[in-house]
């Protein structure tokens, strides 16, 4: 194969793992509209449906568990196929639950074929960048705010106008069209991954687990300001609904902007250097949050805080999948698994406090978390990429 050949089957690859990013994105952000209407439909209490979501954590984090194992095995081409076609048919499968324990089975596969998905992604991302010589992991992301915010952003309308199955429908063709087409276009590892061992074993690397700790602490940020910004602007600081709602509005919106723009200045900068700056903005950012004594103060930290987050999880995730001495798979599932977990443990873990507290301190105090993960930037220069051999002609 030419090197022109082989270029140009890794820039088809790039917007196809881009295409996957944003049906994952599409698919989950769909998800939260349907919400509401899952409470009335199945009749049950608020301490339920929360019992329900945590059971779709818990499919994603038991399937980010073991898709390292799989990409291992198998590819990380093979694996994204497998999942994206099963997580299309995710949310209309909890859309036809007739019933609580079938909604219950149908949340596990649901945040499985996701979880699964999002690591078989990520991984492929990084074959990507490694193709290509550059950074891609940021702009993926930012796909997957983009189709994040088309799925919530319509999920709304469309299930007022048209029911709730037809959205779930309609999700489910729009995500399998989009899924089916941009897998043809992956790309695969060129060297198959040696797999020296059959059965599932965690890998023996420290450096993978501190790189995944940061990965925890920044997701436990991003989780907080989505679950608990608005509560804190309308409750403490005394802003309307309206007004609470923009918290998170300008907190996403600025991370799907700068994720767009992220890859060029990690490109330029490196990832050290752009990951130590992005934790010093997004603690800047999250502490004024805390500290502010307006609710549009509050939003413009928010959103600064944002800023600052947006490339911190792509650049960690790019060092996951590229730890020496294990597969990329091997180590973005290690990476996002402790990572996601941190989004799953803290929304409670913050509630709990916040029952004793307010949410002034805990903002201050993930602002510390951010410090932290400032401090061990220098562990992402695995980040730092070394491009694949490209074949002679």
């Amino acid at each position: 194969m030419s090197v022109q050949t082989t270029m140009q089957a890794a820039a088809r690859g790039r917007w196809a793992v881009a295409g996957i990013f944003l049906a994952n994105g599409f698919l989950t952000g769909s998800w939260a509209p349907q919400i509401p209407v899952f409470l009335t439909r199945l009749d049950i209490t608020r301490f339920t449906l929360g019992l329900l979501i945590l059971l779709f954590g818990v499919g994603a984090v038991i399937a980010m568990t073991w898709c390292g194992h799989l990409i291992s095995r198998h590819g990380s081409r093979s694996v994204t196929r497998w999942f994206g076609v099963c997580g299309s048919f995710g949310l209309l499968i909890v859309a036809l639950a007739p019933n609580v324990p079938l909604a219950a089975i149908a949340m596990l596969v649901f945040g499985g074929s996701i979880g699964g998905m999002d690591v078989a992604m990520n991984s492929n991302a990084v074959v990507v960048e490694r193709r290509l010589s550059r950074a891609i992991m940021s702009s993926s992301h930012g796909f997957w705010s983009l189709g994040g915010f088309a799925g919530g952003a319509l999920g709304g309308y469309s299930i007022q106008n048209y029911g709730y199955l037809a959205h779930a429908v309609a999700v489910t063709v729009i995500a399998f069209a989009v899924i089916t087409f941009a897998i043809r276009y992956l790309i695969a590892e060129d060297r198959p991954q040696v797999v020296d061992h059959q059965k599932f074993t965690l890998p023996r690397h420290t450096a993978v687990y501190l790189v995944g700790l940061m990965a925890l602490l920044t997701m436990i940020s991003e989780g907080a300001v989505l679950d608990w910004a608005a509560l804190f602007l309308h409750q403490e600081l005394g802003a309307d609904l309206a007004v609470a709602g923009l918290a998170y509005a300008a907190f996403s919106g600025v991370m799907a902007l700068m994720r767009f723009l992220g890859d060029s200045v990690r490109n330029r900068f490196g990832a050290v250097s752009t990951l130590r700056g992005s934790a010093l903005v997004a603690a800047a950012g999250m502490l004024v949050a805390g500290l502010s004594p307006s609710p549009y103060l509050a939003i413009a930290a928010f959103a600064f805080c944002g800023f600052g987050i947006a490339n911190m999880v792509p650049i960690i995730f790019s060092a996951g999948g590229n730890q020496e001495g294990m597969s990329s798979g091997t180590g973005m599932s290690v990476v996002t698994t402790m990572g996601y977990s941190g989004i799953l443990v803290a929304p409670s873990a913050i509630g709990f406090v916040a029952e004793h507290s307010s949410f002034g301190p805990i903002f201050v105090a993930l602002s510390a978390l951010l410090v932290v993960v400032l401090l061990m930037a220098g562990l992402a220069h695995r980040a730092e990429f070394a491009p694949e051999p490209v074949p002679a002609e």
